[in-house]
């Protein structure tokens, strides 16, 4: 489609506006203008040398345009962690993502201080630009984790406070002759 050919389109849509049909007419207007500037945007990033959008997959407004157009080179997964290392202090880690829900699953991770949910609202605005498939958070908390020790303290081993310790003895085990062992 070219130039003028959207002009004409775009005319014909404006003076349908002065009509009965105006919201029709509004988003025939929109559909038009989004078509042209996706055509012409993917004519642009079919002549670029590979990795040369590498530099503005991290503006906002150059991602949304390219999800917008189907032109992100990045699967949904890159960029939602890329949507996350631009917030880092929402302190989450990508779980898995369900493309047929739209469900993001993101885990908490350690340092969110009083656990808030802090960030949220700028989270979901740079998902809508970077990751608009996602329709919804579910937040999985970090598991916790579990302190294991050495064993229980033994009798020639220091316990807390630098005490030995005594076990229980065990009960004494009646020998057994060479062949019954």
């Amino acid at each position: 489609m070219t130039a003028e050919q959207t002009g004409v389109r775009v005319q014909l849509a404006l003076d349908r506006l002065a009509g009965g049909g105006a919201r029709e007419a509004g988003e025939e207007l929109v559909r038009e203008l989004m078509s042209f500037y996706g055509e012409g945007l993917a004519g642009i990033v079919r002549g670029l040398p590979p990795h040369a959008l590498d530099s503005v997959l991290d503006d906002p407004a150059a991602a949304g345009l390219l999800v917008l157009h189907e032109l992100h080179p990045e699967p949904v997964g890159a960029r939602v962690e890329r949507a996350l290392a631009a917030l880092p202090r929402a302190h989450a880690g990508l779980v898995g993502f369900d493309p047929g829900s739209g469900a993001l699953t993101l885990r908490r991770a350690g340092g969110g201080g009083c656990g808030c949910a802090g960030g949220a609202e700028e989270l979901e605005g740079l998902l809508a630009c970077h990751a608009p498939e996602v329709t919804s958070i579910v937040w999985e908390r970090e598991p916790a984790l579990l302190q294991i020790g050495a064993g229980p303290p033994r009798a020639d081993r220091p316990g807390p406070g630098g005490t030995a310790t005594a076990r229980p003895a065990e009960p004494a085990r009646p020998a057994q002759p060479a062949e019954a062992r």
